[in-house]
C-alpha cells in the first residue's frame, strides 16, 4: 500500500461496521496514547472506562457519528471517527494508523473521506484537537489545510485545529 488510492474506505452510515477491528485499532490508539500521557497500562482492560466502552462497544459508543476505516485487503489498516455534525461542524476524533501501514497515506485519505463526508453533508467546518507532543500529527494536518485554532479544550497540551470545507 504504497498509493494513498489503496486505502480503502470501508464505512459510511448506514453500512455495516467491522466492529471486532476497529475495537482492535482503538485499543491501540487509548494504549499508546495513555503511555505518551504518562500513564501507561498493561492492556485495553485497565484503561479508563470511557475508552473501554468504545473498545467494547464501538456500534454503541459512535452510533450518532461517522465512523471510517481504512483496509489493505482484509487487515485494518487504520480508523477514523467525524462526529456528527453540531452548530455547523463536525470534529475528527480517534484517527489512527497501525504502525505497519504508516507512511504510506492512510492517515491522509481517512482524512479526506471525512473532509468529503463532511462537505456533502453541509458541515461548514472540521475541527480536531492533537497533543502538543504528536509533531508528526500536526504536520499532517497541516499539509491537508488546518490551521491552529483558540482553544475549546479544558485539557492542557492540547493544539485546537480547524479547518473550512
Amino acid at each position: 500500500m504504497t498509493d494513498p488510492r489503496e486505502a480503502v474506505i470501508v464505512h459510511w452510515p448506514g453500512q455495516r461496521l467491522p466492529a471486532d477491528r476497529l475495537a482492535e485499532l482503538l485499543a491501540a490508539y487509548h494504549l499508546r496514547t495513555e503511555a505518551e500521557k504518562g500513564s501507561a497500562v498493561a492492556d485495553a482492560d485497565k484503561l479508563p472506562d470511557r475508552y473501554r466502552a468504545e473498545i467494547s462497544d464501538p456500534r454503541a459508543a459512535f452510533a450518532d457519528d461517522t465512523v471510517l476505516m481504512a483496509l489493505s485487503g482484509d487487515t485494518a489498516a487504520g480508523c477514523l471517527v467525524l462526529t456528527a455534525p453540531a452548530g455547523g461542524h463536525s470534529e475528527i476524533k480517534r484517527l489512527w494508523t497501525d504502525p505497519v501501514f504508516r507512511g504510506r497515506g492512510v492517515a491522509s485519505a481517512l482524512i479526506v473521506a471525512a473532509l468529503a463526508h463532511a462537505a456533502e453533508n453541509g458541515v461548514g467546518t472540521v475541527r480536531l484537537s492533537v497533543w502538543e507532543w504528536r509533531a508528526g500529527a500536526i504536520a499532517l494536518y497541516e499539509r491537508l489545510g488546518f490551521i491552529v485554532a483558540e482553544s475549546w479544550e479544558t485539557r492542557d497540551r492540547l493544539v485546537c485545529m480547524e479547518r473550512t470545507v
